[in-house]
């Protein structure tokens, strides 16, 4: 299938970097806070000695207001709201932030200021990416979201990297510390969110304009496949986060190890993320999706030997399997909708990501009651194994071809 065209813009330039340079730190920043904040706050429920059920809990909590908000966020960037997306997220970040250093007392406090958090985290997203396709001219779309991902990567790879440096020596390392410095990181965050400039006001769809329904947007060709793709594949890398940590707990690892082995999945990433064009254009967006799913499920898989360095084998190659499945479904959804309702479907990807992070998580830890937290990580294969499967054997988008430059 051919995406969608639009008419080409008068302006020349390839790149608004007054929009794309603030928005790259931006986006570090926001997942440096992630990184950080969440990674703490799993560690902070084995200091409170909670179970494997409540982290799950506390997992979903992240992702479950975003469910019932996150369509409504995207008529809302539709309209030519992005930037301002990107301020009400940056707030609510902040303020989640803040909350869990102050008041990470009990499982309670933690469900609740990461549904705060989770919710500002969506609202960063959505709007992330429209303003990355808004930074530069269409044929030069793939290079502002290949900018984009690796700015992903290494706000994903210094925050493991701030644990493992903090928690050097120590199984469970100092929360407190951590939650101080996910708080600084929430305020650069914030002070570059507000350094993005709006879409000038006469650009702006005004509350009548029609926009797409969404059914009608779920048939278009492709899309519905890549979304499926999508939730796979970030309910996979949520879960290492999350369950990594305790699962260095039950090996006796150093809690630095856990994070130089989140760091080596991020490095690995970003890595991929850099070549995953020239993939494209060899291989065919579905069966290169299909491909990195399935390495990276033989990756999971691998984390059941307990050596160490096999571990941190496994790690890269889950970075190099999500890595580019991860940015092949992000710039599938942004080539297969229409232009005047990719806000729309970036937050549809983002709704069914979050369904699949208030889901796996409970599934996870009632895996992990039974059968340890390993479990978790060969229920991860199972499922990108599946789902390439089942993707291979559906209906599939014509051509596979990567976006036009």
């Amino acid at each position: 299938m051919h995406a969608p065209t639009e008419p080409v813009t008068a302006d020349d330039r390839d790149f608004d970097w007054r929009l794309l340079a603030p928005l790259i730190i931006h986006v570090i920043f926001t997942h440096i806070v992630v990184a950080v904040v969440r990674v703490s706050t799993s560690y902070r429920s084995v200091e409170l000695e909670l179970n494997v059920v409540w982290l799950g809990a506390v997992s979903a909590a992240f992702a479950i207001l975003p469910v019932f908000v996150a369509l409504k966020v995207g008529r809302f960037i539709d309209r030519g709201y992005d930037a301002h997306a990107a301020w009400i997220g940056g707030t609510m970040m902040l303020a989640a932030s803040i909350c869990l250093w102050l008041w990470p007392i009990s499982a309670w406090h933690l469900l609740i200021f990461t549904i705060v958090l989770g919710t500002g985290h969506m609202f960063l997203m959505a709007s992330q990416q429209m303003l990355t396709l808004r930074s530069a001219s269409p044929r030069k779309r793939e290079s502002a979201f290949g900018y984009f991902m690796v700015a992903i990567s290494i706000g994903q790879g210094l925050g493991p990297l701030i644990v493992g440096l903090v928690g050097r020596g120590t199984t469970v390392p100092p929360t407190n510390e951590l939650f101080v410095i996910g708080v600084v990181a929430a305020v650069l965050c914030l002070a570059f969110a507000l350094a993005l400039r709006p879409k000038p006001r006469a650009a702006r769809r005004t509350d009548d304009s029609p926009l797409m329904p969404v059914m009608e947007l779920l048939r278009v060709p492709g899309l519905f496949p890549i979304l499926i793709a999508s939730v796979v594949t970030v309910t996979a890398s949520d879960l290492m986060i999350i369950y990594l940590p305790l699962l260095g707990a039950e090996r006796h690892i150093d809690a630095s190890h856990i994070g130089f082995l989140l760091l080596a999945k991020s490095v690995a990433a970003l890595v991929a993320r850099a070549y995953y064009a020239r993939l494209i254009y060899a291989l065919g967006r579905m069966p290169l999706t299909l491909g990195s799913s399935l390495f990276a499920a033989g990756a999971f898989a691998l984390l059941a030997v307990p050596a160490l360095p096999v571990m941190y084998i496994a790690a890269i190659a889950i970075g190099l399997g999500l890595g580019i499945a991860s940015t092949l479904t992000l710039s599938g959804v942004a080539e297969y909708s229409p232009p005047q309702a990719r806000g729309t479907a970036m937050s549809l990807r983002i709704t069914g990501n979050r369904i699949g992070l208030v889901l796996m998580p409970f599934v996870a830890g009632i895996v992990a009651a039974g059968t340890g937290v390993l479990g978790i990580f060969m229920l991860n294969a199972l499922t990108l194994a599946v789902i390439a499967v089942a993707l291979q054997r559906g209906p599939q988008p014509r051509g596979g071809l990567p976006p036009s430059a």
